[in-house]
């Protein structure tokens, strides 16, 4: 009997998984197409296949949906910044594994769209949008700020402030592959490929942070 019960909860609570899963891809899509404004939560109930009730019940407002979207997104970062964060090896060849992970992020048209309708709808949801600002402080910059302080301890990097020699690595990147396409409305896209351009960050990166050379 007992194991019956666990089979129908576990059921039950796959059943709710897939149903919030389907109503967070639904509302992503019309949030980053429609915007926060013309996004309905009636339509969106539909189009996952759920009651509206339903939809209220696992999202009380459309705000709170959107801020479930958010972090669902960044949910996609951290997962792919998990497989970078054990990395080793020399201090070029760390950076260059995680830079390029971040610039494979930062390069998917769905990280512009975020931010574009965040910093859209900032004056409607300050509180969320500086969230997400804070989120992306914590769980983009921090992972690199410590990879920075152990290449120091290491004597591999000679790096004082790994907040701001993280925010002049990640800040070379973003400004071609991110900013870029952002300020041009995606017409304008940096020649070179994003290996080259993280090749070259961290080039530069080294030849102002790397320990000298014991002769």
């Amino acid at each position: 009997m007992a194991d019956e019960v666990l089979l129908m909860e576990t059921g039950v609570a796959a059943s709710e998984d897939r149903r919030r899963r389907a109503i967070l891809r639904v509302a992503r899509a019309s949030f980053m197409t429609a915007g926060f404004a013309a996004t309905r939560m009636e339509p969106l109930a539909r189009e996952a296949n759920v009651s509206t009730a339903t939809l209220y019940s696992y999202f009380g407002s459309k705000s709170v949906l959107f801020e479930a979207v958010i972090r669902d997104v960044a949910e996609d970062f951290i997962q792919r910044m998990e497989k970078v964060r054990g990395a080793s090896g020399p201090a070029r060849e760390q950076l260059t594994v995680f830079m390029t992970a971040y610039a494979e992020f930062i390069s998917d048209p769905l990280a512009r769209s975020v931010f574009r309708l965040v910093v859209a709808e900032r004056s409607r949801l300050r509180d969320m949008a500086l969230s997400v600002f804070e989120r992306g402080r914590h769980d983009f910059g921090g992972p690199l700020m410590r990879m920075l302080g152990e290449l120091h301890a290491r004597g591999e990097l000679v790096v004082h402030k790994p907040s701001w020699a993280a925010g002049q690595l990640m800040g070379m990147v973003e400004h071609p592959i991110f900013f870029m396409p952002l300020a041009t409305g995606d017409e304008l896209f940096a020649t070179r490929s994003s290996a080259h351009i993280v090749a070259d960050c961290v080039e530069t990166f080294m030849a102002r942070f790397g320990a000298p050379v014991q002769g």
